[in-house]
Formats: structure tokens, sequence, C-alpha cells
């Protein structure tokens, strides 16, 4: 008798074997690009160099995206900014040795911001690995050495069998809490070395959300719902988690002002009646602070800027709750929770009663009040408008991105940035030269929305090679580039702390508007009369564009010192 099952058509060897077969010509360049794209990955950055031809010749057979910018650490900085918007690990391709090292600078701000960038290095050949020096082209005594201090993992691949593995545990690394840049490093030769193994399928590398423990959390609501004056700082880790619309409901079930750290901007509504804004530089809001009876510090390590640089001293209970270990009570003693912001905000909602305070708005005003009334003394009216300006010309959801600049500095404290994940700077590793390359990555993580950089002259000269980029990929940014002549924040330090005197500050600088022209990019001087109408203009055109405005501006007095 035949069964049904004995008229199946079951393949024979050979036709196994032709499926599986790659087709010719794959390598192991192949072998990262099919990872990346099984991960999600639809762009990446990075410049080709000898020893990652093969890579680069891979992407380009692809239907990857590639975005070449100048310089490593242009690209860097570009894929920084592209994480930080889409959440997303992005790959970051380099070559061997000083290609590498040029991008140690952004690596060092994305660890810094936690931004999830996968950079992608070649490396010599393979007998060249271990420290021998056989005198290759870009040879290093040991490549990952200088980038492990940096990165939050590193990964080598020593065979084009262990490229998928290497890349997908490499991706999962980024994409854990605490988000961080990653290092891979793959040589030459098995780059290049044509391979038999079937094309990559079926990747997972599903991140990792440290969830808090239940117990921590039911403390930490006991003690918030009979504190007498409760207050919330919010960091960069509320962003991240994409936990704003939690922040924000915990608050005002507590009645808890909220203050939200640099790299918080945008966790909680600047004009919320529970809004301490981001006036961190400010005794009064030390003070303030310190009068807390139960302070909750969430995605914030309480660092330099977050604590008016260790001038903080809480007087009350701490509960901190974030996702770095590292960060974890190292500058305040606390209830400390170790967990994804997000996850450690709704445990708190399920378990905190509601909590009465009346005075709680009162209390926020008159601080703000305090802050003002200080400011008002020190003849700063052209910075305030120059800030109000151009939150005015800058659409609601525009990303903006802010060099190591005294405009910069102001808008950290006293700039409304409307929406979560809108507003970035260098303030992390506080390095020269971010805000440009950065914004170019957001305009490619979100087309059709304008973006702004705001440099200062001596920040613009590091960037000013991606004039060609942004005119090469008609990238939607404006580039405010304010010129006094020199480093002007470190001029400012100096000419405070050394009786008067500066050295290294003043610098000569080229015709920025005629600089953009050569590039083909429109550029015109504006004025602070005339900014916002300029920049509102600029930011409707599409394409770049660069907006040069001289101006001396000069920062708040600071309230550490005293």
């Amino acid at each position: 008798m035949t069964h049904d099952h004995d008229l199946v058509l079951r393949p024979t060897d050979a036709q196994t074997a032709a499926a599986l077969a790659p087709p010719p010509g794959r390598t192991g360049g192949d072998l990262v690009v099919e990872t990346l794209r099984g991960l999600g990955a639809t762009t990446v950055f990075g410049l080709p160099g000898q020893h990652a031809l093969a890579l680069f010749d891979a992407v380009g057979r692809s239907d990857l995206r590639l975005v070449g910018l100048r310089t490593e650490n242009n690209a860097g900085f570009a894929a920084d900014a592209y994480g930080r918007l889409t959440g997303e690990a992005v790959p970051l391709l380099l070559s061997t040795g000083p290609g590498a090292l040029m991008s140690l600078p952004a690596l060092a701000e994305a660890a810094a911001a936690s931004a999830p960038v996968l950079a992608i290095s070649s490396q010599v050949p393979s007998p060249g690995l271990g420290g021998g020096r056989r005198g290759h082209l870009h040879e290093l005594r040991e490549q990952s050495a200088s980038f492990r201090d940096v990165v939050k993992s590193v990964h080598t691949a020593r065979t084009p069998s262990q490229i998928p593995s290497v890349v997908a545990e490499a991706w999962e690394s980024a994409l854990t809490a605490p988000h961080g840049p990653v290092w891979v490093e793959i040589p030459e030769d098995v780059l290049r070395a044509e391979t038999v193994i079937p094309q990559v399928t079926g990747m997972d590398a599903s991140p990792h959300e440290p969830a808090p423990r239940p117990e921590l959390t039911a403390l930490a609501a006991h003690w918030l719902s009979r504190a007498a004056r409760p207050v919330i700082i919010a960091g960069g880790g509320v962003i991240r988690a994409d936990a704003a619309g939690k922040l924000r409901q915990l608050a005002e079930r507590l009645n808890a002002p909220v203050v939200t750290t640099f790299g918080g901007k945008g966790a909680f509504p600047w004009n919320h009646p529970l809004s301490l804004q981001s006036w961190l530089e400010d005794r009064h809001m030390t003070d303030f602070l310190e009068d807390a009876d139960v302070l909750l510090v969430v995605g914030s390590g309480l660092g330099e800027l977050s604590s008016n640089y260790h001038t903080f001293f809480p007087t009350g209970r701490v509960v901190q709750i974030e996702a770095d270990l590292g960060k974890l009570e190292s500058n305040h003693p606390a209830l400390g929770i170790h967990a994804d912001a997000r996850l450690a905000l709704q445990a708190l909602l399920e378990t905190v009663g509601p909590r009465e305070d009346e005075d709680a708005p009162a209390r926020v005003r008159a601080v703000l009040a305090d802050i003002a009334a200080r400011l008002a003394t020190q003849d700063l009216a052209l910075e305030q408008e120059l800030l109000t300006s151009i939150r005015s010309a800058l659409p609601a959801r525009s990303p903006s991105f802010w060099d190591m600049t005294i405009l910069a500095y102001w808008a950290w404290s006293a700039f409304d940035a409307k929406h979560p994940n809108t507003m970035h700077s260098a303030q992390g590793a506080g390095g020269l030269g971010y805000a440009f390359p950065a914004a170019l990555g957001a305009a490619l993580a979100e087309p059709g929305t304008p973006v702004l950089a705001v440099s200062g002259d001596g920040g613009a000269m590091y960037s000013v090679s991606e004039l060609a980029t942004a005119k090469q990929y008609g990238l939607d940014v404006t580039w405010l580039i304010v010129d006094d002549g020199g480093y002007g924040i470190l001029r400012e330090y100096m000419t405070d702390a050394y009786d008067g005197r500066t050295t290294g500050t003043e610098l000569t600088r080229p015709d920025f508007t005629a600089l953009a022209a050569s590039f083909g990019v429109p550029a015109s001087t504006t004025t602070p009369a005339t900014l916002r109408e300029d920049l509102a203009a600029a930011l409707a055109t599409p394409g770049p564009s660069v907006l040069v405005l001289p101006a001396t501006l000069r920062m708040f007095a600071p309230t550490h010192l005293g």
C-alpha cells in the first residue's frame, strides 16, 4: 500500500548543497554586511582605508546606505547623533591604525552620552596580531588596547565563521542599558577571504533591560509618599529609556518639583508648574535640592555639571535609579536601584501613593525668581535675547546640536528643549567640533526635519570640511557660527583666573560666509536684531546653510567658587 507521506519529494544531497552554496565571490566583508542587515541596520557611517577595502566593497554591493564624512572623528559624531535620535545601534566603519585612532574623541563622547555606536575596524593581517612587530602599514602593538578604556566592550573576530557571532554580540552590548559604543575589529585577511559559509540569516541580538528589585522600589515608594519636600532630578537616562511620560505621571502624583540635567533636557515640560527647568549651575537651585528630605535621582550620576561642580551635598534621603553600575552611588550614598529608568518609574507608579502639596508650585516659582533676579544684576540681556530668538525660530520638533561654546553653556541652563531627545551637546566628554557633524547624522535620521547646529568659530574649524558632506547629501542642516575671534569660553576662564592674561585663545579664522559659498552652501551674516528672522528663513529652506553671527558673549557668574 502506498501512503501519502511516501509521495513527499525530498531534496537530493546535490540539491541541498546547491541551496546552501553561497554566491561566488563572497568574503568576510559580506558576512559583516549580512549580519548588520539581519540585525536591522540600514545606514552606516565611515571612511575607507587600505585594510578595510573588502568591507567597503561588500557595503557597496549591498543595500546599506553608506554615509562618508571627511574625517573619522566627524563620522563618529554623526553616528552618535543618529543613534541618539533613533535608539538604534549605528555602524561606524573604520580602517586600521590612524583611521581607527581618529575616532577616539567621538567614541569618548558616545561613551559619556550613552550613544549606541557600533565601531567596526579592520586590523593588520592575522600573522601580525599579538604584539609582534612585523612592520605592517598602520600597525599598532595592540590596537584594541587604545579603545578598551573608552568603549563599553571590545570584540575580535579572528576567522570568517566568528564574524556573525562577534558582530551580534557587540550589537547586543551597544543596546543593553546603559547604552554605549562598542569596538569590533577584524583582520584584513579575514575580511578579504572568500567564504563558503552560507548567507547569514536569522540574527537575533535582543538587548537586556535591567529591571528594578521590588523590595527597593517598595521602600523608595514608601519614602516618597511620606516625604515633606520631595524633589526629582531627571537625567539623560530618562530620555534614553523613553520614560518622560512616566516621569511626569510620577511627579504629578507626588506633587514633586523636577529639575532636569543638561543631558535630560526635555524630559519634563519646561513651563510645567512643577518644573525647576535646568538651572543646576546656580546656588539657589543647589540650596533648594539640598533642602529636599527625599531626593529621587533618575538616570543621572550627579557628576560635575549636574552637581554645580560637586558643591551639592544632599541633607535628606537619596534614591538613585541608574542603569550604569559605575555611576550608581558614585557621588553620594543612596538607596541605589540598578535599573532601566522606564522600568523603575513604572514600578514606582504601581506602588507610590498620591501626595498632596499645594505649596510645591509656589516654592518652584520662588527659586526660579531668585535665579532670574541674580541674572538681572549681571548685564546679560544679549545672551538671553539670542536664546529667545533661537527658540522662537526653531520648530518645536527640530533637533538642535550645540558645540562647546558660550552660547551652548547658556543653553544647558536656559534653553527650553520643548520635547525629549531634541537638544544635544558634547557636554559628556566635552570635546570641540561635535555640533555640525552630529547635526548631519540627525538630518539623516530624521529626513524632512530641519536641524540646527550651533558652534563658536574655534569649534567650527574642527568641522568645516563637512560642508562638503552636507552639500553632497543635500542635508537639511542650518549651522549657526558665533564668531568672537577665538576660544571664547577659555578666554573668559583665563581672564578671570590669571589677572586678565590669556594664552592661545585668539584665532585667525576664515571668512566663513565665503568659505561656505565655495562649497556651494548658502551663507550669510546675521546680527542679534535679525537673528530670529534670518534663522527662521534658513531653517525653512531645504538643504544646508550657514549663518555667521559676529558677537562676543559672556557667561553668567559662577556660584560654585565662593
